[in-house]
């Protein structure tokens, strides 16, 4: 009685154990959601756009990377995912998106914009860091120079980055006084210190 109990035992409870632990093995697993495969590069824009919108930027990156891939020879899916990047300030995956842009149409003015504007952010990060620590001397020195000359020249401006303007304090009235001072436009500090460059 206890052998034919035990082989029951063994023929009905084993398969039913195994059967216990596929089902919590494969509800146990975190799946990571995978970007959706879409049928068309502009579906996939608009998936991606959705996505920024939403806040979910990751989701935008996966969408776009996927088009990249699924449409090799289109730049669209290079330009957003280098503009994204650049929002962000992610400047080197920016710089990298963009040249993904730029190999499928070296003309493209965003990927040209983003690639210049995120190479020099990144340029006058390293530059400051280097001034900073009194090591920006020598042939990088000249160098930097020589960048600046040609960012002058290229801009037609003689000056690059404008010293900030002072702001001009009121002068104290005398007790009692009640003018009121009034400024005029040209008094008041320009609010963009990059304007001179415009």
């Amino acid at each position: 009685m206890k052998a034919r109990l035990q082989s029951h035992l063994k023929a009905h409870l084993i398969p039913s154990i195994a059967s216990a632990l596929l089902l919590c093995a494969c509800t146990a697993t975190p799946t990571k959601p995978e970007a959706p495969v879409t049928a068309t590069l502009a579906s996939a824009m608009a998936d991606a756009e959705r996505s920024v919108a939403a806040g979910d930027a990751d989701r935008a990156y996966a969408i776009l990377k996927n088009a990249g891939t699924r449409f090799p020879a289109e730049k669209a899916p290079w330009v957003q995912l280098a503009q994204l990047k650049f929002d962000r300030g992610a400047y080197g995956d920016a710089i990298s998106n963009a040249i993904e842009a730029l190999q499928r149409d070296p003309k493209d003015r965003q990927g040209n914009s983003i690639l210049a504007v995120a190479g020099l952010r990144l340029s006058t990060k390293a530059v400051a860091d280097l001034s900073q620590q009194n090591n920006l001397a020598g042939p990088l020195r000249t160098e930097a120079q020589q960048l600046a000359n040609l960012l002058r020249t290229t801009l037609g401006e003689d000056v690059l980055v404008p010293k900030p303007v002072k702001p001009v304090t009121p002068a104290r009235k005398p007790a009692g006084s009640n003018q009121v001072k009034k400024t005029t436009a040209s008094s008041q500090p320009s609010a963009d210190p990059f304007g001179a460059l415009k």
